[in-house]
């Protein structure tokens, strides 16, 4: 499910992000809110092929599932970069159409707690890519294999919930995750950028 030509074309766009959007949104925005979203929730929910891991070695991705509420980060794109803005989107998140794209309510976190409709986008449970419900030991092994075009799985999840602390609140699921990859890398190497580099 897409956007209508109709809903693509009029006044200003909030988008909502509960993932990697929120600390790399790659689109230029005019404001960005603290917002929440009833109705589903953020869960290690994709299987990524692509982005943070391959079919052969799955990485795990977030998507938003049935039931619950999220909090996330609500941007106001400005109306005449609509049209580019959703493209952009399209071809980040719907590289193997696993996510349904579809317009839901968020409540502004802010002074005016107004209630706008969001761009979202929402797992789709029939897809070959949806996990399910996975225990974290799953969650872990293959977090820890996962790696892809966007780089490696580990940082994304730890780059998320640097991201969710940033913000003021927490996600117990992910948040036990990174504990787990922190105790699975205690000694983790330094980013080749911060390396000594020897003639």
């Amino acid at each position: 499910m897409t956007l209508s030509d109709t809903d693509s074309s009029k006044g200003d766009l909030w988008v909502f992000g509960y993932g990697s959007l929120m600390w790399r949104p790659g689109f230029d925005y005019l404001e960005r809110v603290p917002a929440r979203l009833i109705g589903e929730h953020r869960a290690l929910c994709v299987y990524s092929f692509v982005h943070r891991g391959t079919p052969e070695k799955p990485g795990l991705v977030l998507g938003l599932d049935r039931g619950g509420a999220c909090r996330g980060i609500a941007f106001r794109v400005a109306a005449n970069r609509r049209a580019e803005t959703i493209a952009y989107l399209r071809a980040r998140e719907q590289v193997t159409s696993v996510y349904r794209e579809v317009t839901r309510s968020v409540w502004l976190e802010d002074d005016a707690r107004q209630r706008v409709s969001a761009l979202v986008y929402v797992v789709d449970r029939g897809h070959v890519q949806y996990a399910g419900r996975l225990t974290p030991a799953e969650q872990l092994r293959h977090v820890l294999q996962g790696h892809g075009q966007s780089g490696n799985n580990r940082d994304y999840v730890l780059s998320t919930v640097k991201a969710i602390e940033a913000e003021g609140f927490r996600d117990g699921p992910l948040h036990q995750l990174a504990l787990m990859l922190h105790e699975s890398h205690p000694l983790h190497a330094a980013p080749d950028s911060e390396k000594s580099v020897t003639p």
